[in-house]
């Protein structure tokens, strides 16, 4: 198997064991209002966006300007 593909599902499984201890249950028995998952995702999402931005920033501030 690709080494990067075992990396990314050895992470998946320790997400679910620390998602298990810190919720007391499993996603597949979590049975959560529709609605709830919706904002989840939302907030999931809107936190990948604060990520990507100071990526984005930090990338601008350590390399030159690429004239065109």
């Amino acid at each position: 198997m690709d080494p990067i593909v075992q990396t990314v599902i050895a992470k998946f499984q320790q997400r679910s064991e620390l998602g298990q201890k810190k919720y007391n249950t499993t996603l597949e028995a979590n049975n959560a209002p529709f609605l709830d998952w919706v904002n989840h995702m939302q907030e999931e999402l809107m936190d990948a966006i604060l990520y990507l931005e100071k990526m984005k920033v930090t990338y601008q501030l350590q390399e030159p300007p690429n004239p065109l």
